[in-house]
């Protein structure tokens, strides 16, 4: 079922709150507060609108004393605050956070509106949780991990790679919002898992990424970011983290994914360069594992990705996402045997990468 639109609590809920925060008192009236409370709504500065929807709640206490409450509740906006988890985040970082402001008014609760119109307290809630499927299968980072180690490629690696590209040109059909397409672009750079995000993860002293390389690969996506923004009509729905420990395949080779991530909408070449580095990680540091798959593995991947889907113009947005997904296998925190030259090789393809107007898988080739 689908939540209620922002702020649609009933009067009885109301009065619930009310009564759950102040013992014995009755909510007297209700009516909503303009953004701009100064006064000033007809002028030049007048404020015409604000981040959500507030109430004044006008409230009688016991003994004839009256008090005034606001209830603040958010709408989707392109500032942020798209997904409902992103306002969801924002009511309980003002929960924790508004006690620690000298002078600030007190938050008093903070919660959820549900479909009926009820409001649902997490003002003790502790950390959220998320309870999911189990799926039997192995992941395709084995099947990677084997060839890393020795397997020689075959028929099945051949057919799981294809199957992989398919299914996203299939995914990718499903178009989403240029408002959408822009915010996945701000998160590639500063979401704390985009790039900004995992540049500040390496420790300072990380062989073969110093922090001045960092910044210059930062700066040079930042570069990426107004180039990309003509390619909002690109928009379409994506996994946001397909990478091999996000893959399952079953005992029958059904395939099974984990972890959608940030908002399943943006960039199809996010989904493809998670998966596709992958081919060149696992090969960087195993000697002759190039040669004998992950090469036909990257060579494969991306011909039939971008012949099923006729897609072409993915390679000319393609460069930050690469480089996104190259910072992350080259993070000491996330993969602490990549040896120096491994990490070299693998950062300095995303520098050629970037100042390309077009990226050419072929130079790939270079690494090995």
């Amino acid at each position: 079922m689908e939540p209620r639109p922002t702020g649609e609590s009933t009067p009885e809920a109301l009065q619930a709150l009310v009564s759950a925060r102040l013992p014995g008192a009755r909510l007297a009236s209700v009516r909503p507060l303009e953004p701009d409370a100064s006064g000033g709504a007809g002028g030049p500065t007048g404020k015409a609108a604000g981040y959500g929807r507030s109430l004044l709640l006008s409230v009688e206490l016991p003994g004839g004393r009256t008090a005034r409450l606001v209830l603040r509740t958010q709408q989707p906006d392109e500032l942020g605050h798209d997904r409902r988890a992103d306002r969801a985040a924002s009511a309980l970082l003002a929960f924790d956070s508004f006690g620690a402001i000298p002078g600030h008014v007190r938050a008093l609760d903070v919660g959820a509106v549900m479909a009926d119109g009820a409001l649902r307290s997490l003002a003790s809630a502790g950390e959220p949780y998320l309870l999911t499927d189990y799926v039997e299968g192995s992941l395709y980072a084995r099947d990677l991990r084997a060839l890393a180690g020795g397997a020689s490629l075959s028929p099945r690696d051949e057919q799981r790679s294809e199957s992989l590209a398919l299914s996203l040109v299939r995914l990718h059909k499903e178009r989403r919002s240029p408002a959408q397409y822009r915010r996945s672009v701000r998160d590639l750079l500063g979401h704390g898992e985009g790039i900004f995000g995992i540049c500040d993860a390496y420790p300072p002293d990380t062989p073969a990424a110093p922090p001045a390389r960092l910044r210059e690969l930062e700066h040079r996506c930042l570069e990426w970011r107004w180039r990309l923004r003509a390619f909002d009509h690109r928009s379409a729905r994506i996994h946001g983290d397909f990478h091999p420990f996000n893959i399952v395949f079953g005992r029958d080779g059904e395939l099974s994914l984990l972890d959608a991530s940030r908002g399943c909408a943006g960039e199809p070449a996010d989904d493809l360069t998670a998966l596709a580095v992958n081919y060149l990680f696992f090969a960087v540091d195993a000697k002759g594992a190039w040669e004998r798959g992950l090469r036909d593995l990257w060579r494969g991947f991306w011909r039939t990705y971008v012949g099923a889907s006729q897609d072409s113009e993915v390679l000319l947005v393609a460069p930050p996402y690469l480089t996104w997904r190259l910072l992350v296998v080259c993070l000491p925190k996330f993969y602490p045997r990549l040896s120096e030259g491994g990490r070299d090789r693998l950062l300095g393809l995303a520098e050629r990468a970037l100042v390309s107007e077009r990226f050419d898988p072929s130079i790939a080739e270079e690494l090995f």
